[in-house]
């Protein structure tokens, strides 16, 4: 007779909250609605230039400062967010919201208004509001794991399918650009280029969200969204939350430390910029570059499986140490094999191109794993917070994360526009067409490999001090558990 396997409720002995696999699947299509946006802004650089008419330096400058921008409008639209309530819940009211602010700015952005004429001032104003709407969008988006579950099981399982859509849809979205529209531009990132792909990431990004919220519906309610307080004065949410949260929370702190280095690195490989100096000047050939990166992070989804297990299995802190060991390591043998060959000889070369690949294989899925990781880690972080100050803040340490974030990685592309300009490119910016030259090529490599170590080296130390492992996770689910049951019991008396 074989023995009933018992369910993590059973052997944490925590009732927790869980929904089917298909509705997370279908309710985490919305970050697929991100990364068409997230696509699009990676070509900032070569619209300001093309569309507007600005320098190149300036426009590092105009990306840097609006970040900062999203930094700064994120704590007052988090307050805005967690107080926003309805009958019909949240989420999608405001996904909606977001949505159509960015689209309308992007359109007037990349179709309407590139002509050349227009300059720096409407290209700035335009920037702005299409800033407003995506913070909108991504604060209530990193909103949707911790509401659909708090198993620690099923919560890096919904970060599997986040890190899938936001791997998936960026690869797709970059090989139309790359493979199917770029050469019928003659590999020039041209205004009509620009404005046709603008178009299709907004219809794209439009379906992708409305579908996404076919899996939120269950969950956007407005019981999903309320503190573990005796009276509903002591949960509502203020300004002073996001300081009194960032002063006392340890955990946020360390993981802020790690998780904006890492994010600071993925801002700037994120430019076209360098991925142009890489695989189209450096290999030659921007086409089979992209090609070869984007079928090496196909294979990679299967580590974001493999990832998932070991966290539910040993816990998010660990996972994040040992797959950003593996990163790093991967990192390094990469830089040594590109520094000692000749580049351009991975495209004809076919022992240089299967070590390329696989270099680029590992590296995809030890990141994938991280990634998942660190989105699970910030859903455990919210819970640790209910657990400490009583009170729901999804919104709230997301804005909080986003505002440091933004104000760190506002430098992402300062740093890529100010190396190419370093090396001469002060007016105009790589092209697929240059020829290589030492100097792209080591800048590239510091670009493309150095910066991501450096952020790698300081996850390692501020794990060190992080103390949410699985078991205490358990123990923060136990406590808010025995305070909703001590709540409701005083409520009955």
């Amino acid at each position: 007779m074989s023995r009933k396997k018992l369910s993590p409720s059973e052997i944490d002995g925590v009732q927790y909250r869980r929904v089917p696999t298909w509705q997370v699947a279908v309710g985490m299509l919305l970050n697929g609605s991100a990364m068409a946006f997230y696509i699009l802004m990676g070509m900032m650089s070569y619209l300001g230039g093309a569309g507007y008419g600005i320098a190149t330096a300036v426009i590092g400058v105009i990306l840097s400062a609006s970040r900062i921008f999203d930094g700064l409008i994120d704590p007052f639209l988090a307050v805005w967010i967690d107080k926003f309530n309805t009958r019909f819940g949240k989420m999608r009211i405001l996904l909606l919201l977001g949505f159509v602010i960015r689209t309308v700015a992007v359109l007037m952005l990349f179709v309407w208004f590139s002509n050349g004429s227009h300059g720096i001032v409407l290209f700035v104003a335009l920037y702005l509001v299409n800033i407003i709407g995506n913070s909108i969008f991504d604060i209530v988006g990193n909103m949707v794991g911790p509401i659909m579950t708090n198993d620690p099981k099923q919560r890096p399982t919904i970060q599997v399918w986040a890190t899938i859509y936001n791997y998936l849809f960026p690869m797709a979205f970059t090989l139309l650009s790359t493979m199917v529209l770029l050469p019928r531009f003659g590999n020039e990132y041209t205004v009509p280029f620009l404005s046709l792909f603008c178009i299709i990431q907004v219809v794209v990004a439009g379906v992708l969200t409305l579908i996404s919220f076919i899996g939120l519906t269950p969950v956007d309610k407005p019981e999903n969204f309320i503190g573990i307080a005796a009276t509903t004065d002591e949960y509502k949410v203020s300004m002073g939350d996001m300081f009194r949260f960032l002063r006392s929370n340890k955990p946020f702190r360390l993981y802020i430390y790690a998780a904006v280095s890492d994010k600071l690195a993925q801002n700037v490989l994120s430019q076209s910029i360098v991925s142009t100096m890489l695989f189209g000047i450096l290999i030659g050939d921007m086409q089979f570059g992209t090609l070869i990166s984007m079928i090496s992070m196909l294979p990679s989804i299967i580590f974001a499986i493999i990832g998932a297990k070991f966290a539910g299995a040993r816990g998010n802190k660990e996972a994040t140490v040992v797959w950003t060991w593996i990163c790093t390591i991967i990192a390094v043998v990469s830089v040594i094999f590109c520094g000692v060959i000749d580049m351009t000889l991975i495209k004809s070369n076919i022992i240089f191109t299967a070590i390329f690949f696989v270099l680029l294989l590992g590296g995809n899925g030890a990141k994938m794993c991280v990634t998942m990781a660190n989105g699970a880690m910030r859903a455990d972080i919210i819970d640790y917070e209910l657990d400490r100050s009583s009170k729901y803040l999804p919104a709230v340490v997301t804005a909080t994360y986003n505002f440091i974030d933004q104000i760190v990685t506002s430098l992402g592309a300062t740093i890529a526009t100010t190396s190419v300009a370093l090396i001469g490119y002060v007016n105009t910016l790589p092209q697929p067409t240059d020829a290589p030259t030492p100097a792209i090529k080591w800048v590239t490599m510091g670009l493309y490999f150095g910066l991501p170590i450096l952020g790698w080296i300081c996850t390692f130390i501020a794990m060190k001090f992080y103390h949410l492992t699985k078991e205490e996770m358990v123990n923060v689910q136990k406590r808010i558990a025995d305070k909703k049951t001590e709540i409701l019991s005083q409520a009955e008396v």
